[in-house]
């Protein structure tokens, strides 16, 4: 038995009939609320809360590495969340991890356009590597927001290839940092009217979308 859902008048309760269903501790289980549950009024319209729990698998080196050192870096900085692993591949060439926050005041950690949050992800990268002995690839999310920004990216890189496509003239989009610009390359590399390249130095670099001839 992988995973059980239980209920009970609160979450401690149904976790607690959960953990015994599974025969496991509550550091040996991941816990999903699916109902928070409540009393109602005078006991009418209370509803029972309702967990799903799930045994967690055996970690990894790479995910254990990746989860401590990630941790550990949010420690030294005074910025307590909690860190999951939201994917890994350890097998891959060259081997991937993917972390995610969550926790207060985490828009700190990602700084304007994302800035603070690269450059955390390429100090966990540099750490790591070092740890495991050989190059991994990491990706370091915060309450969601690499994906939620790739969506506006997606957005704003179709708007561009609109705009060059129907006036034929070539659209220079604001300075971003390398894995922004990388989004809107892959968005509109098969586009079959516009194409892309980069521009400037450093901060300055921008992304350029240019009708095809």
């Amino acid at each position: 038995m992988e995973n059980v859902e239980a209920t009970g008048r609160t979450v401690d309760e149904a976790v607690a009939k959960a953990l015994a269903k599974l025969g496991r501790a509550r550091d040996e289980v991941e816990v999903t609320v699916l109902v928070e549950g409540t009393r109602g009024i005078l006991g009418i319209g209370a509803e029972e809360a309702r967990v799903r729990v799930r045994r967690r698998e055996p970690e990894g080196e790479l995910v254990g590495v990746a989860r401590e050192t990630l941790q550990r870096l949010l420690d030294l900085m005074d910025m307590p969340g909690q860190v999951t692993v939201t994917q890994v591949e350890e097998d891959a060439r060259p081997p991937s991890v993917s972390l995610s926050i969550r926790g207060e005041y985490m828009g700190i950690l990602i700084g304007r356009h994302g800035e603070t949050l690269a450059a955390l992800q390429f100090l966990l990268g540099l750490m790591i590597n070092r740890r495991v002995g050989h190059w991994v690839r990491v990706v370091v999310d915060v309450e969601g927001y690499r994906e939620r920004r790739e969506r506006v990216l997606r957005e704003i890189a179709y708007r561009a290839a609109e705009r060059a496509q129907r006036y034929r003239q070539s659209v220079v989009m604001e300075p971003m940092i390398p894995s922004e610009r990388r989004v809107i390359h892959l968005t509109l590399q098969d586009h079959p009217y516009v194409g892309t390249h980069s521009i400037g130095e450093g901060e300055s670099r921008r992304v350029v979308v240019e009708p095809k001839h």
